[in-house]
């Protein structure tokens, strides 16, 4: 419907007006480019590698480059500077803390990003379906400091229907589940020598696979055809399944949070790569990808809460 010939004339008068209290014309806002370097867990690297991509569609000019060798490296990488994304699968210790605080006069800041389950894998043709932490225990660790009498060397012991000695693998001690599962499931005790570490969890889960006598660890995201997750024995004797709904309930113990850790200067305003890419993940977007790929994702209140902590406008 045209507008009456008498209010066309002030348009432009009310057009000048808009433009002399903003200051002149709307300008665009920059595009966002750059390179942004991601070293740290392993776990963390199917997420990394999504959320990056979904990035890229967002920003054409913007490029992720993964590094995924275990958490372990993640915090020398702050600290050193190679790195403006410090993915990791357990906290930062306190002496990884202290290293970055006295390279940078200020702490890294941990944004968590997802939650994961950490889950014992047996072939899928062992029957077994659940075990108790002291049993788990007995069977990864000479240490047993979860009160087994003894360590489980064969099937049988578990199951008399079964034979044959037990196949252990897991992750080598620079990867933050080896650390999670030495710090829960072996109640802070030592893995045995003869524990086949392997470099990711992917070939943890496919060693299983391969191997009817084998049982290993990785995080449930790693759920394969072949392979089988254990429930955990509760001390009342209830198992418990690694699940969303078990982790997000608090009710399954090998439970994680996963981080992304940031060298963010306190009071100055984000980076615009950082922030663009800590914006997506914090997104439903970018949570769809974490349920997509077999973690567990957060719940908008946490979300929502998440970003008021470090200083990010509600999606």
């Amino acid at each position: 419907m045209p507008l009456p010939r008498r209010r066309l004339r002030h348009l432009p008068w009310v057009a000048l007006l808009l433009i002399g209290l903003i200051g002149g014309p709307l300008q665009a806002a920059p595009p966002i480019a750059g390179t942004l370097h991601s070293t740290g867990s392993e776990t963390l690297a199917s997420l990394m590698l999504r959320w990056g991509e979904a990035l890229e569609a967002r920003h054409p000019g913007v490029r992720l480059q993964l590094q995924a060798s275990g958490s372990s490296t993640a915090p020398p990488a702050l600290v050193a500077g190679s790195t403006r994304l410090g993915p990791m699968s357990r906290p930062m210790s306190e002496s990884e803390r202290a290293a970055f605080e006295a390279a940078h006069g200020y702490a890294p800041l941990a944004v968590p990003v997802a939650l994961d389950a950490l889950a014992f894998f047996v072939h899928r043709d062992n029957p077994v379906a659940a075990l108790s932490l002291a049993q788990l225990d007995a069977i990864f660790s000479d240490t047993r400091r979860c009160g087994a009498a003894a360590p489980l060397e064969r099937w049988d012991a578990l199951r008399p229907t079964l034979s044959g000695d037990i196949s252990r693998y897991g992750r080598n001690s620079a990867s933050g589940s080896h650390g999670v599962v030495r710090r829960l499931a072996l109640c802070g005790g030592d893995f045995r020598l003869d524990v086949g570490e392997l470099m990711g969890s992917a070939a943890v889960v496919a060693a299983v696979g391969s191997d009817p006598r084998g049982i290993g660890y990785a995080g449930l995201g790693y759920l394969r055809s072949g392979v089988r997750a254990l429930g955990l024995v509760g001390e009342d004797g209830t198992v418990v399944r690694p699940t969303a709904e078990a982790a997000l309930a608090g009710d399954y113990p090998l439970t994680r949070p996963l981080y992304l850790y940031l060298n963010l200067v306190p009071g100055e305003p984000w980076p615009p790569l950082e922030r663009a890419f800590v914006e997506l993940v914090l997104s439903a977007e970018g949570q769809a990808i974490v349920e997509e790929l077999g973690f567990v994702a957060l719940p908008p209140p946490r979300l929502a809460a998440i970003r008021r902590e470090i200083g990010l406008a509600p999606p």
